[in-house]
C-alpha cells in the first residue's frame, strides 16, 4: 500500500522538479503502487536531518543526464545536488549531507517511501522519492517535528557556510564557452554587502574584508529566521 503524501513531500518534489536538469519542462505525479525506476538505475541519495528529517533520493533517466553532457567533472551526485537542497529547504532548518550514488533497487522499496514520476508528457524523465525518518513503525506516518530542545543534538554537526557577492545567469552554452579573460556582469554593484549562505540559505549579510593576506567577511546583519521559512 502507498504511504500517504504529505504537503511537505509535495512542494519537495515541486522545487525538485524546477531545479532538476532538463531539457523540457517536468510535471511530477503521485506514483502507482508498482511504478518504480529500474532496480539498476543509478539513484542519487542524501539525507536530510532536522526538526523533520528524511531520506532524499532521485533518478535521472537519459533525457536528463543527456541535459548534463558537456558538465565537466562534475560527477551525477554533483550535478543533481542543487535540486536536493532545494527540495530539502521545503522540510524546514536542518542540514542536507553527502549525496552519494546507489542502486534505485535499494532506496526506493521499503516501508513509509513516497514517490513521485517526473513526466514530460507522456514519458517519466525522472523519479524523486522522499522517507520521512524515524523507527519502522513510524516509517508509513509523516514525520513528527522534534522539540526546539531535540535541535541541541545538531549543534557540533559541521556546517558549511558559503560567501557570495552576486549572480548571474547564462545559457548553458554561454558557460561551456568560457575562457581564462571572460568578464561576468554580476546582479549588484560594486560596495554591496556579500551574502553569507548556509545550505543554500541566506542567514547574514557582510563585508568582504582582508585579514592576514586571507579573504573575510565581517557581519553586518544577521538575517530574521522568519524570513527563511
Amino acid at each position: 500500500m502507498n504511504p500517504t503524501a504529505t504537503v511537505n513531500d509535495q512542494q519537495a518534489v515541486a522545487e525538485l522538479a524546477r531545479l532538476l536538469p532538463s531539457p523540457v519542462p517536468l510535471a511530477p505525479r503521485r506514483a502507482g503502487e508498482f511504478e518504480r525506476p529500474a532496480p539498476d538505475a543509478t539513484a542519487v541519495v542524501a539525507t536530510f536531518v532536522g526538526q523533520t528529517s528524511a531520506e532524499l533520493m532521485v533518478v535521472a533517466q537519459q533525457s536528463v543526464t543527456d541535459a548534463m553532457a558537456g558538465a565537466g567533472a562534475l560527477s551525477l551526485a554533483e550535478a543533481l545536488r542543487p535540486a536536493l537542497e532545494a527540495a530539502s529547504r521545503t522540510l524546514g532548518p536542518g542540514v542536507l549531507g553527502t549525496a552519494e550514488t546507489r542502486p534505485a533497487g535499494e532506496v526506493f522499496t521499503g516501508p513509509g517511501t513516497v514517490v513521485y514520476a517526473l513526466d514530460a508528457g507522456v514519458a517519466t524523465q525522472a523519479w524523486f522519492g522522499i522517507r520521512a525518518k524515524g523507527s519502522a513503525a513510524d516509517a508509513a506516518a509523516p514525520a513528527a517535528p522534534l522539540p526546539s530542545g531535540a535541535m541541541r543534538v545538531l549543534y557540533d554537526v559541521e556546517m558549511t557556510l558559503t560567501t557570495e557577492i552576486g549572480r548571474t545567469r547564462l545559457p548553458v552554452r554561454d558557460v561551456l564557452e568560457l575562457t581564462p579573460g571572460a568578464v561576468l556582469e554580476l546582479d549588484r554593484s560594486a560596495g554591496s554587502p556579500a551574502d553569507v549562505m548556509v545550505n543554500g540559505r541566506l542567514v547574514a549579510r557582510g563585508e568582504v574584508v582582508v585579514v592576514d593576506d586571507e579573504y573575510a567577511v565581517r557581519i553586518t546583519e544577521i538575517v530574521s529566521t522568519e524570513n527563511l521559512g
